[in-house]
Parts: structure tokens; C-alpha cells; sequence
């Protein structure tokens, strides 16, 4: 007989539900603050301190590059800005990408290659926003390390495709989709921070995929000594 009290929680790895309630969590913190619910007064401007303090911001980049200085507490921001929102919906669409993409990769890498992938998507998006770009907006959010993860999902269906001899063009049809999405609210809002950002995520999780992947490591030798 079946159980209906099982949570569907028990079906997803641990490591992408911990940081779907991280991400979550610190959103309704937010949200409670802004109701005054939380923090009285100064409450309200919580989610404001905290990008501020915690977002990557092109002027504060271009500062250390140029003073070659390098605080950690700067540096600091390369890693909390993806679990800064600007909003209820941005934080919500980040935790459902995390626990579809998020679960799929999980399940096929360890609990640390996870996390690796999603904070090295992200450090490579912040580089990228600040290298490439000069966006007078900060970059905060999930979505870089979200679509490493996509980079890893790509990965994992451009190697079944070469195992079954298929198109393995066709394992970069979700990302050839989404980017299309973004470019055109990128055309809509004049903003292309956010797009290099994300492309940039995507990359890396591609690309760290041959290292972090089961036996990626191997597999990267044997290439290379075959050559």
C-alpha cells in the first residue's frame, strides 16, 4: 500500500534541497523584514543593505583592479551574491530552476561537485559581468550558478549523445532557448549585464563538468593521451 505522508522532499538529494531553503529562506527573511515584521523600522531596508554589502558592483571591481587590492570581505561578494534576491519572483523562479536542473545534476554528481558546480558558475558569471561588462546595475541572484547547472544538465546529454552516436548538437537546445529569452528581455530593458552574467555561468559549469563529472578527470586523460 502506498504511503501518503511521504514528503516529496525524500525524492530530491539533500544537497539541492539545503540550497533551495537557503536561497528560499533568506527571500521570506527579506520579505518579513520589508512587512515590518522582522527588524522594526530599519527592516524595510534589509534587502537593500544586503546588496549593497553583498552584491558585485562594476565600480567596486574596478577599484581593486586598479589599486590592486583585493580585501576579502570584497571578494566575499563573489559567493553571496547568488543568494540575494531583488524580489519574491526572482528568488522564486532561481529555487524552481535549482530543484528541476538542480535535481537532475545532483543525482549524477557528488554533494561537493554540486556545490562546486554552482559556486564556480557563479564566481566565472561575476568575473564575466565585471569583465566584460560596464552595467551601472549590481548583479545579484541565483541565476549564474543556475545555469551552470544547465551547463552541467548540457553536458550530461551531450555525453549520452555521443555514447548513442546521436546529434549531440541537440543537447544545447534548453540553453539555445533560454539564452534567445534573455537576449530579447535584454533588448526590452537595454540591460546585458545580466545575460553575459548567465552565458558566462554556463560556460563554466560546461566546461568544470569534465573535471567534476564521475570519472571526468579519467576520461580527460585518456583523451588526451590518445591524441
Amino acid at each position: 500500500m502506498e504511503n501518503h505522508n511521504v514528503s516529496p522532499f525524500n525524492a530530491l538529494p539533500p544537497v539541492v534541497v539545503a540550497l533551495s531553503v537557503v536561497i528560499f529562506g533568506l527571500e521570506l527573511m527579506f520579505q518579513a523584514a520589508t512587512a515590518g515584521l522582522l527588524g522594526g523600522q530599519g527592516g524595510v531596508g534589509w534587502r537593500l543593505d544586503a546588496i549593497r554589502d553583498y552584491g558585485i558592483f562594476d565600480e567596486v571591481a574596478r577599484f581593486m583592479w586598479q589599486n590592486g587590492i583585493y580585501p576579502p570581505e570584497e571578494l566575499l561578494r563573489l559567493v553571496t551574491y547568488p543568494l540575494i534576491h531583488t524580489g519574491f519572483v526572482h528568488a522564486g523562479f532561481v529555487v524552481v530552476f535549482v530543484l528541476a536542473i538542480g535535481k537532475m545534476v545532483a543525482e549524477v554528481f557528488s554533494p561537493l561537485a554540486f556545490v562546486a558546480l554552482f559556486l564556480g558558475s557563479s564566481i566565472v558569471g561575476a568575473l564575466g559581468f565585471v569583465g566584460l561588462m560596464d552595467s551601472p546595475y549590481p548583479l545579484v541572484g541565483g541565476y549564474p550558478g543556475v545555469y551552470g547547472l544547465i551547463g552541467a544538465f548540457t553536458f550530461m546529454m551531450w555525453t549520452e549523445a555521443t555514447v548513442r552516436g546521436s546529434s549531440r548538437y541537440r543537447a544545447f537546445g534548453l540553453i539555445g532557448a533560454l539564452l534567445a529569452i534573455q537576449v530579447l528581455f535584454g533588448l526590452i530593458n537595454g540591460e546585458f549585464g545580466s545575460v553575459v552574467a548567465d552565458l558566462s555561468g554556463f560556460a563554466a559549469g560546461f566546461l568544470m563538468s569534465f573535471v567534476l563529472s564521475p570519472g571526468g578527470w579519467r576520461r580527460v586523460l585518456d583523451r588526451m593521451r590518445s591524441r
